[in-house]
């Protein structure tokens, strides 16, 4: 019939549909839920086995040792303090980073996020300079080789987070990218600076302080 014209299966799927409801379904299509905290904390939980495992391994064979640690590889106490007293105090300062980009405060982040990251370089010198200072190696005995391979695990961990800071403050240079209602990957770097921290809390009192008994 003449003036008229034959819909396209596509137009008329398109018309049969009602405004309200495509306008849903490309809402739908486009919020996806971020679950990069929820993967961050199921990576730091079996990050804790693996440690848990190490800090088990420990205790066993500290316990069916008869002296410990052997003669000749005692470990220091004063700077292994300083240094904690480093890694702890950083906790404080990461989180007020946080709360500065929680008042979109960004410069104020940057500020108290690079002052993290410088911290946790002077625990890693620390550390380093132990190593070189403490007069044996990692062969030298079953302790031995539990310090180095415990404190050098969470180094790891330490150079790790760093990188994450790092990240951060690079990420940052772009205007808007973090604001008080966008700072996914700044709540990430901190949750995982404090699992570090809290690592090293129990780290350095199986290591150091329990050898004082």
């Amino acid at each position: 019939m003449q003036g008229s014209a034959i819909d396209s299966p596509e137009s008329v799927l398109n018309s049969s549909v009602p405004p309200v409801a495509s306008a849903s379904a490309a809402e739908h299509h486009e919020e996806h839920p971020d679950l990069r905290l929820f993967g961050l904390v199921t990576f730091l939980i079996s990050e804790s086995l693996m440690f848990g495992g190490l800090f088990a391994t420990y205790l066993l064979l500290r316990g069916g040792a008869e002296s410990w640690p052997p003669e000749g590889t005692e470990v220091e106490l004063l700077l292994p303090t300083i240094n904690t007293i480093i890694l702890v105090s950083s906790s404080f300062v990461i989180h007020f980073g946080d709360t500065a980009v929680k008042k979109n405060d960004i410069k104020g982040m940057r500020l108290w996020y690079a002052i993290t990251a410088v911290m946790g370089l002077v625990f890693l010198a620390g550390q380093v300079y132990e190593y070189m200072t403490l007069g044996y190696g990692l062969t030298e005995n079953i302790f031995a080789n539990c310090f180095y391979v415990m404190t050098g695990f969470h180094g790891l961990h330490v150079f790790l987070g760093i990188c994450l800071i790092l990240g951060v403050l690079w990420r940052s240079r772009r205007e808007g990218h973090y604001s008080n209602v966008k700072h996914t990957g700044i709540e990430m770097a901190e949750i995982y600076w404090h699992f570090v921290d809290i690592i090293w809390i129990v780290l350095f009192l199986l290591i150091y302080v329990l050898t004082l008994f």
